[in-house]
């Protein structure tokens, strides 16, 4: 077994609660009085010890024995054992920020059954369920609930908006005596305790830790005053929010005072010039001051003020850190700073507990300056998350990376950890020095002049091809760029003297020669730096030798230098990204874990910090490698490749829209503010060639069914056989006469090829390339508000358009949807005329905003001066009646409408290329949900720096609804085919897909086991019960997950809950032909010798800091030698286990993996996008295990692979095969879609080639591609010598890779096809190699 997370016992902290126990030296006859505490993170442990340790050294008739914990010790078995003994003998008990739910379970369990016994309990801001244990005398929490108490009804009237329970807990301690004289004088007395407690916690010094112990033992402990001196002061504590300075004289209450002193006393004694030195401001946590647990903000500080800046050091004791910003940051209503680090690790607005993101917001977009939150691993000692591969704790992540990201937060540095026996916390220098620099570089964009900034953007080249320069998801990059640059010019920047005219010049600009390869050395070189030069600025270069030799390796060199890609146009430079350096060596794809950037690629970075000194670099599209390098998953240290690369530069990164889930991974390890950019809209595909001739006939036979029918069905039936639909309808043989079929009969045939040719006609593609800076037209923006329209939102109280005209007719759009795919041909008809009646209702309220170019420049109402418009009714009513649907009214539409002008807005309202220039200014860029625009148009606008969500918040009642359904729809389909449920389904979770669907595949494997997933108290989704077997219906099915990368790095919380379900169902002592999961879990305990529970591990993923199974990279590379390779990637890859029980570490237990593949009856995935489908991107195949199944299985059965189709209401269960075929004639083989690819030229050429090689993907994988696939494309793109040419003339590098992938499916028995075919594609490789070559 190898363990990948560096920690013994699979736990995140190891620390000893041991270390902190205090127990007096010389008890003597002194009384002794027992405390133990719990605390989520460890800054009050240093002043707990020293209080204790004072109190025993100070009292001479009392003495203290005191235990402490961190919340995270308590996952441990023995510390739980040893803190529930020690609750056990207990006089008091204290907690505080108690907010990570099973953990406080523990602490609800271990406390309550003292609870009476005890003489105080006393618990600061935490769960709820925790705060009801607080007993301090007859003062209570859990009488709160009760209608007449008094304190609660004050803190509800008087807590501050938008803020947290703890602060209303503040504004009551300041407020005290108003409430003390309401309450009788034995609960003043206890409640004023209560007060005082929390007001002596929240001094933090040891002297008020002092106080606040002796002070509960001389009034609840004792019987009689034991207790030496004045011993009980009043707390004492610095303002409730200030300005502090480690060298200030005291803390500041105004910012006028602190500038003052800053600039006129402090910045002349470090030597510092106050007039040009840049301003961080920073945000602290004043329980780190109180306690004197400061070291790391001291060093921070200090840091910055070495390197030329100065320091505006803020902090509150309250959650909600956006007053002291608004206080502080501002002066005359300007920002004093240029860049905002929070140091506290959480969402500026509400802490752990509950958060205010739109306060946040709009308090950091009227400071407008760069918010970087740096964090302090505070759930692991410094040691446990430097060892670690999983790098930062996950519930430490939720907490304080992913929230904060909600409100803009960029830069989650680790700059300090927790010492392991003292819980003090410890300045990570290199750290801090990183953090420093960069907060230092983005501080610099505001204060340069655009005309002496340079900016180095950065392109793609996957796989590294010339034909490839330029890759990224549905973006036309060079012309993304040229746009780009006139703005920049626009702005001031210095660009040179030639800049070029046109796009085709700056692609040849960029390329020197598009026709060239990428293997000569002397082409396109911005840069070529000596082996000498590269080993002096590169510090880590002599750790890439073990996997790349010495300097200048194989790559990106001619042999003696390193060379940098890319042309120079004044202080901007377009450089080209090496690529990862697999490609020259495949067997370094069989690695589990990913090994190093290669020389090259270290010193393209090396060139934009050290030699270019770029005060930025723009990374132009989803994506390149830099963040995917080998690293921790979050928290990056100094040895982690993506932060040694980035080093001190600010990256500005465009990352489409719809892939919120790999933009945080760039945010998060290669500190990318990301700018989001829009896919291209959508349209339907549309019929064409022998598919539009099928359509037609069906049209006639509508009109001649009766009279001359049997002929009509006859072609129908031929001509659908001539496009391949036998493969997917069940079509009488060739020589039948249908003239011997009843009416009725003959429209069941009809319908189901009609259902067949609209569900091609329906489906949604991309059409061409999205241009940054290029708004969408009226054309695309009707497309994009059609599907819109076309759903559901209950959240919203919005029915669909479909649903409205439904019910307008007197039917239900299910029943429609349900009829229509069992072939009934007059519900086709009808589900097709209300898809007509949609777009001409769109449409119609679209062209009252639409201008005379074409475009959308101002929105007008959609349902303004209803009873002004003639004709009775608004546009899209009078659209509707020429459709037939009379009987729909306007107030049936207006809320829709209402909401679909507020989309349009949204989708006009681009700000892509603003947010870049935004950026470029050192300016905050606003916040935004990533995913799919269509079910969120609050996705739109884009140019919004993009997060994910909050990962405790999935999956939604809503996902599970969904989840449910489709879920049943599978076994539905796989009884009806097999006559017997699967015994086990082998699932694909993906990072993007469950962002864009509150988590509906996630819900499917637990609705796939039989396990209901449920909020805690807070409304976070981290706990489960099973559905009993008679409410389920069926038997529990196993499940084997294989989570990507991407989600193993977003929700591991989430493999928490699925390992804990699993794990749950396994242990339930049901009947096994009821309970698959237990029957196979038995079977593997005594295969591996293993507990039942340990058995049923069937959550896996990459090793920490892995991505992928190299199985996308092995064929879009074409150095894999057999499909044998490809499994054994997979399986060595993707065989780390997650498991609950030891959540700190990613086991290797590909044998488990294996042994759990080999019981699997169905492969599944889910498709919730119309913008990604099976080939368009290489993620699906490369994580699909259907051969790898197939080959493990002892019967030699294949399995079943499904796919869910839930891009339109309509959700669909297709075979992979049918899926493939849907997506081939829609795409690949739809002239819609590839003369919309090829207008957009040398990138065009190069995404149709994309296609057909990830096409031959799923032939390796699963052998899903039926020969006709090839057969067709052959014919469009090969037997065409006039198609041939266009695709020669725009990307020859790329034309040639099509020609090999057509070859490579013959020669693999992927094709079969003639030898003329053949031939020709032979003769057309070597002439277009010719050509490359020059010859």
């Amino acid at each position: 077994m190898v363990a990948t997370g560096g920690m013994g016992g699979g736990l995140f902290t190891q620390s000893n609660p041991e270390d902190r126990r205090v127990v007096p030296d010389e008890p003597g006859d002194r009384q002794i009085f027992k405390v133990v505490y719990v605390v989520l993170e460890s800054q009050y442990q240093s002043s707990l010890s020293t209080a204790c340790k004072r109190i025993n050294a100070g009292q001479e008739k009392v003495a203290v024995e005191c235990s402490g914990y961190i919340l995270e010790e308590l996952r441990d078995p023995a510390n739980f054992e040893q803190f529930k003994k020690d609750v056990a003998d207990a006089n008091i008990f204290i907690g505080s920020l108690i907010f990570v739910q099973e953990l406080a379970d523990k602490v609800v369990e271990a406390v309550e059954p003292y609870r009476e016994t005890m003489d105080a309990v006393c618990v600061f801001p935490s769960m709820p369920a925790v705060m009801r244990l607080n007993k301090i005398g007859s003062f209570t929490m859990a009488s709160m609930g009760q209608s007449k108490n008094v304190m609660l009804d004050f803190m509800k009237k008087n807590k501050p908006s938008g803020t947290s329970f703890q602060d209303g807990m503040l504004k009551l301690v300041r407020t005290l005596p108003k409430v003390l004289k309401f309450l009788p004088g034995d609960k003043a007395k206890d409640a004023r305790s209560f007060m005082m407690s929390l007001q002596y916690w929240l001094g933090g010094s040891p002297e008020n830790i002092e106080a606040l112990l002796l002070n509960l033992a001389s009034t609840y402990v004792f019987e009689s005053d034991l207790l030496t001196g004045e011993v009980v002061e009043p707390p004492t504590v610095i303002p409730d929010q200030g300005i502090w300075h480690p060298v200030a004289p005291r803390v500041f209450e105004t910012n006028e005072e602190y500038i003052q002193w800053l600039r006129n006393e402090h910045a002349p004694t470090i030597g510092v010039d106050p007039n040009k030195a840049p301003v961080i401001g920073v945000v602290l946590q004043k329980s780190h001051i109180n306690t004197k647990d400061d070291a790391h903000y001291v060093a921070l500080i200090m840091e910055i003020e070495a390197n030329g800046g100065l320091v505006l050091p803020i902090y509150t004791g309250s959650l909600d850190f956006s007053k002291p910003i608004e206080d502080y940051f501002f002066l005359n209503g300007r920002s004093v700073v240029d860049t905002t680090i929070n140091l506290t690790g959480f969402a500026l607005v509400g802490g752990p507990a509950t958060q205010d993101h739109p306060k946040a917001i709009a308090t950091l977009k009227k400071l407008n300056r760069p918010y970087l939150c740096a964090v302090p691993a505070t759930f692991q000692t410094f040691e446990e998350w430097k060892d670690s591969e999983l790098g930062l704790h996950p519930v430490q992540v939720a907490l304080q990376v992913a929230l904060p990201e909600l409100d803009g937060a960029i830069e989650p540095i680790i700059f300090a950890g927790r010492d392991g026996v003292t819980g003090r916390s410890i300045p990570q220098s290199d750290r801090i020095e990183t953090l420093a620099k960069r907060a230092i570089k983005w501080s610099n964009l505001s204060a340069k002049k655009n005309a002496d900034k340079k900016v180095a953007i950065t392109v793609f080249s996957f796989p590294p091809d010339k034909g490839n320069v330029g890759t990224a998801a549905y973006l036309n990059v060079f012309g993304s760029i040229f746009e780009a640059l006139k703005t920049m010019k626009a702005e001031g920047y210095d660009l040179g003297a030639e800049l070029p005219t046109d796009v085709e010049g700056l692609v040849d600009a960029v390329l020197h020669d598009k026709e060239a390869s990428m293997a000569s050395p002397t082409l396109n070189v911005a840069y070529s730096m000596s082996v000498a030069e590269y080993k002096e600025l590169t510090p880590y270069a002599e750790d890439l030798e073990e996997n790349w030799g010495p300097p200048p390796g194989q790559l990106n060199t001619d042999g003696q230098n390193l060379l940098v890609y890319g042309v120079r146009f004044g202080n901007v430079f377009i450089g080209v990204q090496p690529s990862f350096g697999y490609e020259g060596d495949p067997m370094r794809l069989l690695y589990a874990k990913s090994a190093s950037p290669h020389h090259g690629f270290a010193a393209y970075y090396t060139y934009i910090e050290k030699v270019l000194e770029a005060d930025a670099v723009l990374h132009f599209g989803t994506h390149g490698s830099l963040e995917f390098m080998p690293g921790k998953q979050v928290g990056m240290s100094g040895g982690c490749y993506p932060d040694r690369l980035i080093q001190s530069t600010p990256n500005l990164y465009y990352y489409a829209a719809n892939n919120p889930s790999e933009a945080t991974i760039a945010k998060r390890r290669s500190y990318a503010n990301t700018i989001s950019y829009l896919t291209p809209p959508a349209e339907n595909a549309g019929l064409y060639k022998g598919l539009k001739e099928v359509g037609e006939l069906i049209s006639s036979y509508q009109g001649l069914r009766e009279s001359r029918g049997a002929s009509i069905v006859n072609s129908i039936v031929a001509t659908a056989r001539t496009c391949n639909l036998d493969k997917d309808v069940d079509l009488p043989s060739e020589d039948f006469d249908t003239a011997e079929l009843t009416l009725d009969e003959r429209d069941i045939i009809v319908g189901k090829v009609y259902s067949k040719i609209m569900e091609i006609e329906s489906r949604l593609l991309p059409c061409g390339l999205h241009t940054v800076g290029v708004p969408p037209t009226a054309e695309e923006a009707i497309a994009t508000l059609v599907n819109i329209a076309s759903i559901d939102r209950p959240e919203d109280e919005i029915d669909g358009l479909p649903r409205i005209l439904a019910r307008s007719v007197g039917r239900d759009i299910e029943d429609i949807y349900r009829s229509a795919n069992a072939g009934n041909l007059d519900d086709n008809l009808l589900s097709e005329n209300i898809k007509e009646a949609i777009r001409a209702a769109v449409r119609a309220s679209v062209e009252r905003s639409t201008d005379a170019a074409g475009r959308v420049t101002e929105v007008n109402p959609m349902m303004a001066s209803l009873g002004a418009v003639l004709g009775g009714g608004s546009p899209m009513l009078s659209a509707l009646k020429k459709q037939g649907f009379d009987k729909v009214q306007d107030p049936d539409l207006e809320k829709l409408f209402g909401y679909l002008e507020f989309c349009l807005k949204q989708v006009v309202a681009d700000n892509e290329m603003g947010a870049l220039i935004e950026g470029l200014n050192g300016e905050y860029t606003l916040p935004g949900p990533g995913g799919d625009p269509i079910r969120n148009p609050l996705v739109l606008p884009t140019g919004k720096n993009m997060h994910a969500l909050d990962p405790q918040a999935i999956p939604t009642i809503a996902a599970c609804d969904c989840a449910k359904v489709m879920v049943d729809r599978l076994l539905e389909r796989q009884v009806a085919e097999e006559g017997e449920y699967p015994e086990s389904i082998a699932f694909v979770l993906w990072g993007t897909d469950n962002i864009k669907t509150y988590g509906e595949s996630l819900a499917q494997v637990l609705w796939m086991v039989g396990v209901r997933p449920l909020p805690d108290s807070l409304g976070r989704v981290n706990q489960i019960e099973a559905i009993p077997l008679e409410e389920l219906g069926r038997p529990r099915v196993d499940v084997v997950v294989t989570c990507s990368g991407v989600f193993r790095d977003l929700f591991i919380n989430q493999m928490n809950l699925l390992d804990r379900a699993v794990k749950l169902v396994a242990e339930l002592d049901e009947p096994l032909d009821q309970n698959f999961v237990r029957k196979h879990a038995l079977e593997q305990a005594e295969e591996f010798g293993v507990s039942v529970r340990d058995a049923a591990t069937r959550v896996f993923s990459n090793a920490a800091g892995s991505y992928s199974a190299n199985v996308g990279l092995a064929i879009e590379n074409g150095g894999w030698e057999g499909e044998q390779q490809l499994q054994e990637q997979f399986t060595s890859r993707k065989g780390f286990a997650f498991n609950a029980d030891r959540p700190g570490i990613l086991d290797d237990k590909a044998d488990m993996f294996k042994s759990s593949l080999k019981k699997v009856d169905v492969t599944f995935q889910n498709l919730d996008s119309s913008e990604i489908s099976l080939t368009d991107v290489s993620h699906y195949f490369d994580s699909d295990p259907t051969k790898v199944v197939g080959s493990l299985r002892t019967d030699g059965k294949k399995p079943s692979s499904f796919v869910a189709d839930t891009t339109t209401a309509n959700g669909q269960v297709r075979t992979l095969s049918e899926t493939v075929r849907l997506d081939a004639r829609t795409k690949l083989l739809n002239p819609k879609f590839y003369e919309g690819m090829l207008k957009s030229g040398y990138e065009g050429t190069r995404e149709i080639t994309k296609r057909l090689r990830n096409t031959m993907g799923w032939s390796a994988t699963a052998g899903a591609v039926d020969n006709f696939v090839y057969e067709d494309a052959n014919d469009v793109f090969i037997a065409d010598e006039e198609m041939q040419k266009r695709l020669l003339e725009t990307n020859p590098n790329a034309f040639r890779d099509m020609v090999t992938t057509f070859l490579e499916a013959n020669g693999r028995g992927y094709w079969e096809t003639s030898e003329e075919n053949l031939d020709r594609l032979r003769q057309l490789y070597a002439e277009v190699d010719d050509k490359i070559e020059g010859l």
